[in-house]
């Protein structure tokens, strides 16, 4: 952008101050951190040796990082587990770790959420046809990251 600037820091000491600040002020992934020191100019060998720094100092671990991102995502914004394993991937969470932080979401929540959400999408639809609205919504809580087979059964729970 026309106003932007980026910092360029060439010593590892002050690059490994910003960095722990940068990991202390909330959680993140490996993938994450390791952008930033690419983004203030360092070079491979000294951004690796910063994330076994960070590591060491547990300023970094990936399996907190996995289990706040999956609690964060699914109690803030409702999000299903299809759609927090696809930030997790794109955050380049190992797929152990993803499985251990999904399964760390308690099943009944889990499904009190789904019936939230579609609750809350329900209220707000103004379509008359119920097989529309039924359509709408399961297409709706889909791209809220729930699983096909789920909704259907909250939805025709609902129905009875």
């Amino acid at each position: 952008m026309a106003g932007e600037r980026t910092i360029k820091i060439t010593d590892e000491k002050i690059a490994l101050t910003k960095a722990e600040h940068y990991c202390a002020y909330q959680e993140r992934s490996q993938q994450e951190v390791r952008d930033k020191l690419y983004e203030w100019g360092l070079h491979q060998n000294a951004v690796e040796n910063l994330i076994v720094q960070l590591i060491g100092g547990n300023f970094l671990n990936e399996e907190r990082f996995a289990n706040a991102y999956t609690r964060g995502k699914f109690n803030q914004k409702g999000w299903g587990k299809n759609k927090i394993k696809q930030g997790l991937k794109f955050k380049k969470v190992s797929d152990a770790l993803i499985k251990k932080a999904l399964n760390s979401i308690n099943w009944d929540d889990y499904l009190q959420m789904l019936g939230k959400v579609i609750q809350k999408k329900a209220a707000l639809l103004t379509e008359k046809d119920s097989y529309k609205r039924k359509y709408k919504l399961h297409q709706y809580a889909l791209s809220r990251g729930y699983e096909n087979d789920l909704i259907a059964d909250v939805l025709k729970e609902w129905e009875n």
